[in-house]
């Protein structure tokens, strides 16, 4: 059950994510939710290194929304590079 939890606050975390970042981003259902998961993913990794979680805690709402805007813009500047 905690899977699929995930998966729906990474989803909710990508839609927020891509609504926030301008510009416009064309990405589906799926890949919506893998920039969310990452993004949590990156604000946990992130959060640790600079002190802000503890080792072992998961992100915040916000932290993973900020983290799915950082993925968000990596994969915009590698996607127009091709």
């Amino acid at each position: 059950m905690d899977i699929i939890w995930e998966i729906v606050i990474g989803f909710l975390v990508g839609l927020v994510a891509r609504a926030l970042m301008p510009g416009s981003q064309s990405l589906g259902l799926i890949m919506t939710t893998l920039l969310g998961i990452v993004g949590s993913v990156v604000a946990t990794h992130l959060g640790v290194a600079v002190g802000i979680y503890e080792a072992g805690s998961s992100a915040r709402f916000i932290g993973s929304v900020v983290g799915a805007m950082i993925v968000l813009f990596v994969y915009g500047v590698i996607a127009k590079k091709r």
